[in-house]
């Protein structure tokens, strides 16, 4: 199966803890960093998510903020340190490949954003997403 979201990080689940409505799941990447899926328990029961499944966390490239510095009084839980290794300039828009370990990851911010943090090749940033912005997948 193709899909369109370019980040696509293969991962191993690690807890699962069902709600009434919504389900978070952990998920342990392959590079080592922790990450936390928030999904409705439907489709955690569909996908027969237990501990020790083989998940891709899936994130689009639009969901993933940037941040140069330390990140304090943020709910956001999913935070994976990383190093820019390319910067792809639109009129509106820039794509910021960043290394994260085990995988990379694609950033979709505007220029504004990119110009102000004073992103290019080997500056240190930590990707920030969303828990409910994380979908899984299994293999």
């Amino acid at each position: 199966m193709s899909l369109s979201i370019r980040n696509q990080l293969p991962g191993t689940v690690t807890a699962v803890t069902p709600g009434e409505a919504m389900a978070t799941v952990g998920v342990r990447l392959s590079g080592g960093q922790d990450l936390t899926a928030a999904i409705t328990r439907e489709s955690a029961e569909e996908l027969a998510l237990a501990p020790g499944s083989a998940v891709r966390a899936l994130v689009k490239s639009t969901e993933v903020a940037l941040a140069t510095g330390r990140v304090d009084g943020l709910s956001i839980r999913n935070r994976l340190p990383g190093t820019v290794t390319a910067v792809t300039p639109g009129a509106a828009m820039v794509s910021v490949a960043v290394a994260v370990e085990g995988a990379e990851l694609t950033a979709a911010i505007t220029r504004q954003a990119a110009d102000d943090l004073g992103l290019s090749v080997g500056v240190p940033v930590v990707a920030l997403v969303k828990s409910t912005e994380v979908s899984l997948a299994t293999a």
